[in-house]
């Protein structure tokens, strides 16, 4: 029952940051190199004429606004936030009297180089390559054409960095797109494997309310003429299990889709099998308890007979939440509260343990309860306690229709079990659900 994990905290760092990063500490490596540090008889570079003058360092000034107004604009604008960038680096070079841009004033253009192609389109990407190498190229051209000596040896060093930084970015660029239309995959085959589950779960209780049907009628028809009180009331609880029928077809089949392509499949790996509801609470809570997580269940307001479809979904919404509480809450407790109140069914499952968001392990539990809920036209919330645990809880609508004609059944004196239905039909519902529509035992 955990949320989505946070991302690491180095990912929230924009990409201008890093690049700003890489722009001064390509900077300080300069300085660095062109100064005698301990240990040293002499510096590792020569600093040229006017290095430490103030044209010099007003040249790295210069530069250094360039590189920041490039990391501005770099998430923006890639293109022109990296021109920038490059700029920074070839104005950098002029007072170092070198006869190439050195890899440390390219480091921050490398790692903008790297963060367009891995976020951007392969085409933007290849630009920002061709810049970052046309760069360097006319570098060295401006020089040749001055008359000047030129690095190219390494220069090419640099332009190879440039490349593998793009190899890199573009090797992260498919992985995010595959990370994504996988999980775009798996998302839309977890809503289509619920809806179809939600679709079988439905089918067992149109079967089992369909022979109830039969079951009555024909009892009325033997009985129509010698009993007619006795046929009166099987026609009743025929009209009361056709309604709640109707009404459970015409709320989930308004927002279950066809699928034909997982349809077969789906009914072949997952066979039909009795559906659960709200009695069943208290013995998956023993089952849980004996498991060794302590399940209190508290019941509120008048506990009634509900539609089939809404005493299952809420079933499964207890079950799936303390599946969870288990799985992931790191405790040795947690609370059912269950609420029947005059419009609409509450559910509550809370916990006060320590495992939300310490789990990285891919699930699709809320995924389903949010489906389930959204499908009966309730409301679901899922998140942290403040005090700490995680609560789920989910609303679902009573529709008045259903319930008046419950009411109706009832003080027509209709029993509203389904085991007697069961007693009546005998053995052979098996996949019926439990609790799932009225009755009344037909004796002709």
């Amino acid at each position: 029952m955990s949320p989505t994990p946070s991302l690491p905290r180095l990912k929230l760092i924009p990409p201008g940051w890093w690049v700003g990063a890489a722009w001064y500490a390509g900077m300080l490596l300069t300085f660095l190199v062109r100064v005698r540090l301990p240990g040293e008889y002499a510096p590792s570079v020569r600093a040229g004429v006017v290095f430490y003058r103030w044209d010099g360092l007003l040249t790295h000034l210069l530069a250094t606004a360039l590189a920041a107004g490039g990391c501005v604009l770099l998430e923006r604008r890639p293109l022109k936030g990296l021109a920038l960038v490059l700029g920074a680096a070839a104005l950098a070079t002029m007072p170092l009297s070198v006869g190439e841009i050195p890899l440390a004033q390219f480091l921050a253009a490398d790692l903008a180089l790297y963060f367009i192609t891995a976020a951007r389109s392969r085409r933007t990407g290849f630009a920002a390559l061709l810049m970052a190498l046309g760069t360097l190229a006319g570098f060295l051209a401006v020089r040749l054409l001055a008359g000047w000596d030129v690095g190219t040896s390494a220069e090419l060093v640099v332009a190879l960095t440039a490349v593998v930084a793009w190899l890199v970015g573009g090797s992260a660029y498919e992985a995010r797109r595959h990370d994504e239309r996988l999980a775009a995959r798996t998302a839309q085959q977890a809503v289509v494997q619920e809806r179809l589950r939600i679709a079988r779960e439905m089918h067992d209780m149109v079967a089992h309310s369909m022979g109830i049907i039969a079951l009555q009628a024909g009892a009325a028809a033997r009985v129509v003429h010698t009993r007619p009180d006795a046929a009166r009331e099987a026609m009743s609880a025929v009209e009361t299990a056709g309604r709640e029928t109707l009404s459970g077809l015409r709320r989930m089949l308004g927002a279950l889709r066809e699928d034909p392509g997982h349809e077969g499949a789906g009914r072949e790996a997952s066979p039909l099998r009795p559906a659960e509801g709200l009695a069943d609470v208290e013995r998956l809570a023993r089952a849980t308890t004996a498991a060794g997580v302590r399940v209190e269940v508290r019941w509120e307001g008048e506990r009634r007979p509900l539609p089939p479809d809404i005493d299952l979904s809420a079933f499964r919404i207890i079950q799936e939440s303390v599946t969870n509480v288990v799985r992931h809450a790191t405790t040795s407790a947690c609370q059912v509260s269950v609420v029947y109140g005059s419009e609409e069914l509450t559910i509550e499952v809370a916990d006060r343990g320590r495992g939300a968001g310490h789990t990285t392990e891919p699930g699709f539990g809320l995924l389903g309860m949010r489906e389930r809920v959204a499908l009966l036209h309730g409301r679901f919330e899922a998140a942290p306690r403040p005090e700490g645990g995680f609560r789920v809880t989910a609303r679902l609508p009573i529709p008045s229709p259903a319930a008046g004609t419950a009411a109706t059944a009832e003080e027509a004196g209709t029993p509203a079990t389904a085991g007697e239905a069961r007693a009546t039909a005998g053995a052979g519902e098996a996949g019926a659900p439990a609790g799932a529509d009225t009755a009344t035992r037909s004796t002709p």
